[in-house]
């Protein structure tokens, strides 16, 4: 008899979209590549030099679990300073995936909710459906905006969790001071743990960045440094809590941490100190300067409900002549132009996401052949 080898929870991660673009994409050469998030600077020289000077100083074995003090007393300076919290607690992570990973895993049993609201970055999903946990969509469309009402009708006595990702991954948005002090006042009248997902806070455009925990302290917060420092193969973030409740749930990220990643590479965590001065603003500036091209450049070509606030990332509508976005996406992978369609981060095929992390030439040339795809 032959044994199956593989484990059923791997049926429940559908990676098909994201390969079928790829497949197609493997025939390109040169391509305007609007695919990837991944910031086209690179290193900053001085987070670079930091790094190399730790691996010459043998900084190379393993930190604590939970992070180096230095790093870990930084991370705490930085979340006193831009929070009411006044002791918080911290794990340095392999990257913001890293944090979400342990996260799900130090929280979630089978039979679990986690509301997520839709469109919702790719692993949300998958790793809750892996732990056997539900995941309940609340739809955001068409403008994207944190929908408190649907969230709050979503709510039963089995939500264990809600999700927020703000500025957001696919759509770019920004979620408002109003609708989070709203968000907050639910979850606080019911007890639920929110999870604030903010990779991308340094990326927000029109004014300064709110976040869920100015204004609740049962958030878990999850932060990183690959997107801001363009470190994304350092593989370095970290969640914080300052409430107690979940100080609890750190704790048992830690103690996963132990017994999986072991912890957060060392000269790299070193390098993230010296990240943590680092003035990025050139780098927002010029991708303030992205988000307006592609916005102005497709606006009039296609619906775009709103304006995307941050990230870099904008989530078009396919237009009328598509039958859905996976086949628009096809007819712009043969015009040379990748894109990804919508059904990978959300329940509707109806949009597709643009990454702008790319150079403004390349940009200038995606407008051009997205505007001619337009009518078909």
């Amino acid at each position: 008899m032959r044994r199956k080898v593989v484990a059923d929870r791997t049926s429940l991660i559908d990676a098909s979209g994201i390969r079928k673009v790829f497949a197609l994409a493997a025939t390109l050469k040169d391509p305007i590549n609007f695919s990837i998030g991944l910031p086209d600077f690179d290193v900053p020289e001085q987070i670079k030099a930091a790094a190399i000077e730790a691996i010459q100083a043998g900084s190379n074995r393993y930190s604590q679990t939970a992070g180096d003090s230095t790093l870990l007393d930084k991370i705490a300076e930085r979340v006193k300073d831009e929070t009411p919290w006044h002791d918080p607690k911290a794990l340095v992570t392999s990257g913001v995936s890293g944090a979400l990973l342990l996260a799900f895993m130090a929280m979630i049993n089978p039979g679990d909710e986690v509301i997520i609201p839709d469109p919702y970055f790719v692993i949300y999903k998958h790793v809750v459906r892996m732990l056997g946990g539900t995941c309940v969509y609340v739809d955001t469309y068409p403008d994207f905006r944190l929908p408190v009402e649907k969230v709050a009708a979503a709510i039963t006595d089995r939500t264990k969790l809600i999700i927020l990702n703000s500025p957001a991954n696919p759509t770019g948005a920004v979620y408002s001071e109003k609708d989070l002090q709203e968000m907050a006042a639910l979850a606080a009248g019911n007890e639920i743990v929110v999870m604030s997902d903010e990779i991308y806070d340094l990326f927000c455009y029109d004014g300064p960045y709110p976040s869920l925990v100015n204004y609740y302290e049962h958030t878990l917060l999850i932060k990183g440094f690959s997107k801001s420092y363009a470190m994304t193969g350092w593989r370095m973030g970290y969640a914080a809590a300052g409430s107690d409740l979940v100080k609890q749930v750190i704790e048992e990220m830690t103690k996963i941490q132990q017994y999986t990643f072991v912890c957060a590479p060392t000269p790299f965590q070193m390098a993230a100190v010296t990240a943590m001065d680092v003035n990025v603003g050139e780098y927002v500036t010029a991708y303030h300067k992205k988000r307006d091209m592609i916005y102005e450049g497709l606006k009039s070509h296609y619906d775009i409900a709103s304006k995307p606030g941050g990230a870099f990332y904008i989530f078009v509508k396919a237009p009328d002549w598509a039958p859905n976005a996976t086949e628009f996406v096809k007819k712009a992978i043969e015009n040379n132009v990748l894109v990804i369609p919508g059904n990978v981060f959300s329940e509707k095929d109806t949009h597709f996401r643009i990454s702008y992390a790319t150079t403004d030439e390349k940009i200038t040339a995606g407008i051009k052949v997205l505007q001619g795809l337009a009518k078909g």
